[in-house]
């Protein structure tokens, strides 16, 4: 009889009731694919999303579906044509449930080798599953400017001002200690002292409290020529912020729609500015950029500069793999850092 292994499934969309703890055949890996034991998965608000449907939602591509993009844990088995992976290594995945119906909240997952990347040694399987969504998303908002390379390393921003708008969530805090190891001044807006607390500790060079401050007169105040780049959460309530504080062939990277759906722009002012306006959404990126930003991203592991935890800005919140339904509602009721999930031993 083959190996069962526990897995969290749906079977239809809903709330996180509709989550349930299954058994199911352990997978095998096929030509070209990778079994990984996930010691540890984490969640992103495109994991509840996904999950919930709603009114507009597309239908479930797949009777039954496994959630989780992000996870991190040992190489269990490879399948014919994979190299650069054996049995044994430490890795984290990046878009595992991404046109699949199995992600990582199971425990052993079975991935396309190009979605596992070898996690380096000093990296613990926590700031692994806290990659994925955040890190290479935040990586992308980084690199799409008219003015600043397509990669990222020490030094690749230096001399750069960026603004990440809402320093205190899992993308913007990536953007902060991405653009910090680049060589950028960071700077940053939060709602309050807590979060303000807590993008210091990722790295930001000035915090701005939106709620008290005038963030373009703080910011034009800290840099009179103009941001070079702004790392946009809630483009319909800032896009006049954004606009006020850029400089001439500036980028606005939008990479989520919270605040609203539709935004008004004015097409002078943009011609004037030459402003660059870059939506980014990972899974529509293409290949070479999610490899070149796996790539980054292990780099800036390697160099210990993307730590996780509350005293590096990004405080964790676990919950063991039965309890994964409860993981999805901490994120969808907006938890302040990183939800993780314990689904093996270490």
């Amino acid at each position: 009889m083959p190996p069962v292994v526990k897995a969290i499934s749906y079977t239809r969309t809903g709330a996180p009731d509709v989550l349930q703890l299954v058994e199911r055949e352990r997978p095998e890996p096929g030509p070209g694919e990778v079994r990984v034991r996930i010691v540890v998965a984490g969640v992103n608000p495109t994991d509840w999303k996904s999950r919930r449907g709603g009114p507009g939602a597309q239908p479930m591509a797949f009777p039954e579906v496994v959630p989780g993009q992000d996870g991190a844990g040992v190489v269990d088995a490879v399948g014919p044509g994979v190299e650069g992976l054996t049995a044994g290594d430490r890795v984290w995945t990046f878009l595992a449930a991404h046109q699949r119906p199995t992600g990582t909240a199971q425990e052993f997952t079975v991935l396309p080798a190009e979605r596992v990347v070898l996690l380096p040694h000093q990296a613990s399987f926590d700031v692994g599953a806290s990659l994925g969504v955040p890190a290479m998303t935040a990586h992308r908002a980084l690199t799409v400017g008219e003015d600043v390379g397509a990669r990222l390393a020490p030094g690749s921003l230096a001399g750069a001002h960026v603004l990440v708008s809402g320093g205190a969530g899992a993308v913007g805090h990536a953007a902060i200690q991405l653009a910090r190891w680049a060589g950028a001044t960071v700077l940053t807006t939060v709602s309050g002292p807590e979060k303000a607390a807590l993008a210091t500790a990722a790295g930001a060079h000035h915090v701005v409290n939106y709620r008290e401050q005038d963030v373009a007169e703080v910011v034009r105040g800290l840099v009179p020529d103009g941001v070079d780049l702004v790392v946009e959460v809630a483009l319909v309530p800032n896009v006049a912020i954004d606009l006020a504080v850029v400089r001439p062939r500036a980028t606005i990277a939008s990479y989520a729609n919270d605040g609203g759906d539709t935004v008004t722009l004015d097409v002078r002012s943009n011609m004037v500015l030459n402003t660059r306006l870059q939506f980014v959404l990972l899974y529509t990126v293409g290949g070479a950029a999610l490899a070149a930003a796996a790539e980054d991203v292990t780099a800036a592991v390697l160099d210990g500069a993307l730590p996780v935890g509350a005293e590096h800005g990004l405080p964790l919140h676990r919950f063991p793999l039965q309890r994964t339904a409860d993981a999805h509602a901490a994120v969808e009721e907006g938890a302040v850092g990183k939800v993780l999930v314990d689904v093996t031993p270490a």
